[in-house]
């Protein structure tokens, strides 16, 4: 009689998560689209992941909303709701994250709900964590889930330095392996029973 393996992934051979990764500023010579362009890089090898790449600049949300969304809201709304995680890049403004930022996750609301958001923060010697400390509390009022470790870049733009980026590719592996976990199990769980807020 043979042995069962009671560690197998029980969400193996589900379909690709389709994972949102939001490049959060929108400031002329900004930064993250290099920061998010290495990130994307770490999910070449994974067949986890289907890939949304959602640039604030280009979805174009209005600075004001108004009581009816246009169409560039409607179409966010959309991407946001059709993924099923979510990995922020953000830098560190003054101890904060980017006002478009926030503008983006605003316009949407039963979207985020029970789905996981990973982070990439960016900034000086903090490394963007005090964004990410803010960003962990809006979405726990939106009823997502934030990963526990994230990947803070400090000082990146001398992103050559090797032995910094070893360091950020393993964080990097860590972080998407949890996003992973919850991402399937977060996604089971919506499609047996809806969520109710």
């Amino acid at each position: 009689m043979g042995m069962t393996d009671h560690h197998d992934d029980p969400h193996a051979g589900d379909p690709p998560l389709r994972l949102a990764v939001i490049i959060g500023s929108t400031r002329e010579k900004r930064f993250a689209p290099t920061v998010a362009g290495w990130f994307i890089e770490q999910l070449r090898d994974r067949d986890d992941f289907e890939l949304d790449l959602v640039d604030l600049l280009d979805a174009a949300l209005p600075d004001r909303l108004m009581a009816t969304d246009d169409e560039a809201v409607r179409a966010f709304r959309r991407r946001i709701d059709r993924a099923d995680a979510f990995v922020i890049v953000t830098p560190e403004y003054n101890h904060g994250y980017p006002a478009a930022l926030k503008q983006a996750i605003d316009v949407g609301y039963a979207e985020w709900r029970a789905k996981p958001v990973g982070f990439v923060s960016y900034g000086g010697m903090s490394g963007g964590l005090r964004a990410v400390e803010q960003l962990r509390l809006v979405f726990a009022e939106l009823h997502a889930t934030t990963i526990r470790d994230c990947v803070s870049l400090h000082n990146p733009w001398s992103m050559a330095d090797g032995a910094a980026l070893v360091g950020a590719e393993i964080a990097a592996s860590t972080m998407l392996d949890q996003l992973s976990w919850w991402g399937a199990a977060l996604r089971h769980a919506r499609t047996t029973t809806p969520y109710a807020a």
